[in-house]
């Protein structure tokens, strides 16, 4: 933020120039553009590494903390919650209409991922993780866990993809 500050006076500075003016005000808007950039990598990362802290603990149907354990919804929740402070719906099905639908063509680290797992769409949520990978709190006597959507059993099931994260 300082170097576009100084970017921005060095601009005022040398309005008596078009072509200098030009050139920092090009350059402070490049830096605008990388900010936004990289806020947006970091809020993916910490979403993705608030979930990866949590990979072990125990699947609980209805859970939503991690000393008594998670079930998948809970887990998403507790995830966007610690690391960016976003409060998701509760279930799975109301987490489906939350956010932008998106096509699996354009998932990136940090979106969401449903699944028919119990004979009803958008029944189980994971967090995708990049590389056809989510994470997510799988079933009872399980764990939270990495698995791979092409893995038949997730590829028969997949029910779409939103995204939460703005400019994600």
């Amino acid at each position: 933020m300082h170097k576009a500050l100084a970017t921005l006076f060095l601009a005022s500075a040398l309005s008596l120039s078009g072509t200098a003016s030009s050139l920092a005000a090009e350059q402070f808007r490049k830096e605008e553009q990388q900010s936004f950039f990289e806020r947006y990598t970091n809020v993916a990362q910490d979403v993705i590494l608030q979930g990866l802290k949590l990979v072990g603990v125990r699947y609980r149907w209805g859970g939503n903390n991690e000393d008594s354990g998670l079930d998948c919804s809970g887990f998403v929740r507790l995830v966007f919650k610690d690391s960016i402070g976003a409060s998701l719906p509760r279930t799975a099905k109301e987490m489906s209409e939350v956010g932008q639908q998106i096509d699996s063509s354009q998932l990136k680290p940090g979106d969401l991922v449903f699944f028919n797992t119990m004979r009803r769409t958008f029944s189980h949520v994971g967090i995708y993780l990049g590389d056809n990978h989510f994470l997510h709190a799988p079933r009872t006597g399980a764990e939270v866990r990495v698995e791979n959507m092409e893995n038949s059993y997730w590829m028969q099931r997949y029910n779409g993809a939103r995204r939460i994260i703005d400019g994600n």
